[in-house]
């Protein structure tokens, strides 16, 4: 992920090799990277297991971390919503490329609350809010206009008052049984922590691992 003569990186990776709550160092991480990156500093990588075994891989958006784990939301019909639906299990990765770090998560999933689905629902743009009834996500579209009828239907059929949440629209939270840090140094002597944990109630241990 960098070039042989790269002799720079950002941060001191002691400060984040000493550190013991790999929850409190992703929030330090995703801070810095609010600040460095120039767009879309929480996007991830996700990834599941389709029907066939084969994995897929696309990127989201986190919109919310904390010690329960990492929340998305989505389409529930579309073909990672089914996935997960079908094998309750995902990968995540971060990469900041202006600070030059990766975090990698991987763990079970389960849906969010209701509650947690209304809320973030209400904080989007009215536009999404639309969209989402709009899109059929993952599934064939005959044409660009066939999709904008549709958002037209539903603008229209929501034009006053509120835009209700799909019943089919919520989110997912990946619970980490493991989470690795790695941080770039030096022809490729990268600093590479990880922590791991048996389930969901144990505590965590925290390895070294070469780069």
């Amino acid at each position: 992920m960098s070039s042989e003569a790269n002799t720079a990186s950002t941060g001191n990776p002691a400060d984040f090799t000493e550190r013991d709550d790999p929850f409190a160092l992703f929030d330090a991480w995703m801070a810095e990277a609010a600040a460095s990156e120039p767009s879309d500093p929480n996007a991830m990588s996700l990834a599941t297991v389709g029907e066939d075994g084969l994995p897929n891989v696309r990127m989201v958006l986190l919109k919310g971390a904390d010690s329960r784990g990492f929340v998305f939301y989505t389409n529930l019909e579309s073909q990672k919503g089914q996935e997960l639906a079908a094998n309750r299990k995902a990968a995540l990765c971060f990469h900041w490329k202006s600070l030059r770090r990766q975090v990698r998560v991987r763990g079970r999933v389960e849906p969010v609350s209701a509650a947690e689905a209304d809320a973030y629902y209400a904080s989007r743009p009215r536009d999404s809010r639309i969209g989402a009834w709009a899109s059929q996500q993952s599934r064939p579209l005959e044409s660009r206009f066939a999709l904008e009828k549709a958002v037209a239907k539903y603008a229209a059929k929501y034009a006053i008052g509120d835009v209700p949440r799909p019943h089919y629209w919520s989110g997912f939270r990946v619970i980490p049984i493991s989470i690795e840090f790695w941080q770039d140094r030096p022809f490729r002597l990268h600093e590479r922590i990880r922590f791991d944990r048996s389930d969901e109630a144990s505590a965590w241990s925290k390895s070294r691992l070469y780069p």
